[in-house]
Order: C-alpha cells, then structure tokens, then sequence
C-alpha cells in the first residue's frame, strides 16, 4: 500500500512551502507500508534555528489555507527540530546538524520516496539550483557557431561579473620592482 493521494498532495504543498523558505534537502519520504500511524514523512534543513521557525510558520500557514491544520506541534521551542503532524504527514524541519546527525534518510532507507522538485528550479531562473541561465550576450560574436558560451563560475575575484580591482600592485609595477 502506498501513500494515499491526500497525503502525496498534502506532502507535496508542505514540501514546496518549505523550499519557498529556503529550506535545504527538502525530501518526502512514503512510510505508508512500514508505519500505520502516518502516509509520508517530509524532511526539511535550515541552517539555523530562526530559518527553522521561518520554514515552520509557511509550511502552518500554507496548509491551513487548504484547509489542513497540524493536531500536534513538538520542538517549537528550541526550533533546532520541529515536528509538524498533519495525520496522513508529518513534517520535520531540522536544524543542520540535527539532520546530519540522525539521519532520518537513512533510518528510512527501506521506504520510497515521493519525488519532489522545487517550483523555483522548474521555473528557470537559475537561483540556488547550481544552473545559469544563457542570454543572447553570452554568444561568441566572433564565432559563425551560433552556441551560446558556457556561462563562468563565480569567483572571489568577481563582484557581480566584474572583475574587481586587486589592491596590490598591478603586473607591469611589479615588474619593475
């Protein structure tokens, strides 16, 4: 037996409240055929205890628009692991390194998962997904190969794509040292 569809709908918009507060390594877990007490389990980190509660309160807030409340909240306190029971899901946002180190994944490991991608990574628009988006700039004008160029990663010696201005001495000043 697998997960009903009220509880993957229910996991689904929790999961997608949680990653709209930029929770990390959202991940549903379907625990229907191992527990009889709940469908899914969603699994969310933050990396502090402020983000934890910020997770929290969408994920409250976002369901209850649709019309499913929590019957029992615990962890709400100290917010490094909060436990959110919807019935048929239950939520737990999780500090770092609470995550790390009980490692519900792999407690689970036995169970499918319910896949889940972000709306924002869908959407394209390149934020937080490790992916860029190309625009008709990033053509090589003196190419007769119409590929667009791979955008360049980032670095310290960048701010905001432009090169920024080391403070030392410039090559032909050394040079002459």
């Amino acid at each position: 037996m697998t997960a009903s569809t009220e509880a993957r709908e229910t996991a689904l918009l929790a999961a997608q409240a949680a990653a709209d507060k930029l929770a990390t390594d959202v991940a549903i877990v379907d625990v229907s055929e191992r527990l009889a007490i709940t469908d899914a389990f969603v699994l969310a980190s933050a990396p502090n205890e402020r983000q934890v509660q910020a997770i929290v309160d969408e994920v409250e807030e976002r369901l209850r628009q649709h019309g499913v409340k929590p019957v029992r909240r615990e962890g709400v306190a100290e917010a490094r692991w909060v436990l959110l029971d919807f019935v048929d899901v239950v939520v737990h946002v999780q500090h770092a390194e609470e995550r790390a180190y009980y490692a519900l994944e792999r407690l689970w490991k036995d169970c499918p998962t319910i896949p889940f991608v972000d709306r924002a990574a869908l959407q394209g628009d390149g934020a937080g997904t490790g992916t860029a988006t190309l625009s008709a700039d990033d053509v090589d004008p003196a190419s007769a190969d119409p590929t667009p160029l791979a955008p360049e990663p980032a670095d310290e010696g960048t701010a905001g794509g432009t090169p920024v201005e080391d403070e030392g001495p410039s090559a032909s000043e050394a040079a002459g040292r």
